[in-house]
């Protein structure tokens, strides 16, 4: 895209853009409402409304409501947002739009170190933890991956260089799992398995609290970022110029794109494709390139698509439930296909 046309992109439209935050803010809550009342057991809006209003965890659905249906709400919104988000960042810094969260490595990192722990008959020493041991290490192999990740964009500066990297990185680390799942137990195996098809259901309080406020504050931390991206789209150089420190800006564009598709791995497993789709759907329905906008539309987006696959992934053949994965690849390629098809996209 020619620098003007992105001055122009980047230029802000605040009655349209606050119009269309209002309807994606309503469409946000009213798909959570429905994850929230349909299931196994329908739950009317009344009796929502009057479990809420009451906070009743007593009756059967009372518990299943604030036990269950809420947090894995929450869970699908707050991890949307964070994936997309993620995808959004390293779209902005390769400027590359086939760039997901998982491009670097984080998810495979991830995958390495659960392996380890379910596929063999190690615990790494951590007996005590054994009812959180596979978030612990699923958090502590997608760190370790961003942390290699931070030291090669350190030494690098060529940003094709660092994505080889982190490609070759998370075939490393595939090659790895797949010699454990070789010589790992049928019943081990079939866990495993089920992990890396990714899902939001059994999150509890405590955990929705921890990717709240870790996440929130990276959020805030890449809204605060919005001017440098908007300068970077025109490029280094131009960056440069307009003050920003190239090398510092590349440390927090890799460590908040990583640590918040970490944080979303860890406690869900990989979902894949959300990180890819969004930001492309965003941009197609903000119509800018300004990250002012971006950034919260991404959000918002990546909440609904993430919500609403969710909510599929409950329903389609209940009771069996399907891995969110596939169907965020069947419901969002369409769309982003077509949107592309229709008008032109770029970075």
């Amino acid at each position: 895209m020619k620098e003007h046309q992105i001055k122009e992109n980047i230029a802000v439209q605040p009655k349209r853009y606050r119009s269309l935050f209002v309807f994606f803010t309503v469409v946000l809550l009213f798909s959570a409402a429905l994850n929230i009342m349909l299931g196994s057991i329908n739950i009317s809006f009344s009796e929502l409304f009057r479990i809420i209003h009451t906070h009743d965890t007593v009756t059967t659905n009372g518990f299943i409501v604030w036990k269950i249906r809420i947090p894995r709400t929450i869970a699908a919104v707050i991890g949307g947002a964070y994936l997309s988000v993620s995808g959004l960042l390293l779209q902005v810094f390769f400027r590359n739009p086939i760039v997901g969260p998982f491009i670097l490595g984080i998810s495979s990192g991830a995958t390495l170190i659960v392996s380890v722990v379910m596929l063999t008959t190690l615990s790494l020493g951590f007996t005590a933890l054994a009812p959180f041991l596979t978030t612990l290490s699923a958090l502590a192999g997608a760190y370790a991956t961003m942390a290699v990740v931070l030291l090669i964009a350190a030494k690098v500066k060529n940003a094709i260089t660092l994505l080889i990297a982190g490609l070759m990185m998370g075939y490393l680390c595939h090659a790895v799992t797949s010699v454990l799942v070789a010589f790992a137990r049928q019943e081990n195996l079939k866990m495993f398995v089920l992990w890396q098809l990714g899902s939001f259901s059994g999150f509890k309080w405590s955990e929705i609290r921890i990717l709240f406020i870790f996440g929130g504050l990276i959020l805030v931390l890449v809204y605060a970022l919005s001017k440098p991206l908007n300068a970077f789209l025109l490029g280094e150089a131009y960056a440069s110029t307009m003050g920003v420190n190239i090398r510092v800006f590349r440390f927090l564009i890799i460590f908040c794109s990583c640590a918040l598709a970490g944080m979303v791995t860890a406690a869900a497993g990989p979902v894949a494709f959300i990180g890819l789709a969004v930001p492309h759907m965003a941009r197609l329905c903000f119509v800018t390139s300004d990250n002012r906008i971006l950034i919260p539309g991404t959000v918002l987006t990546g909440a609904i698509v993430t919500g609403l696959c969710d909510l599929v992934a409950r329903l389609a053949f209940s009771p069996i439930e399907l891995p969110i994965s596939s169907i965020t690849a069947f419901f969002g390629a369409p769309i982003v296909i077509s949107l592309l098809i229709k008008r032109k996209v770029s970075i």
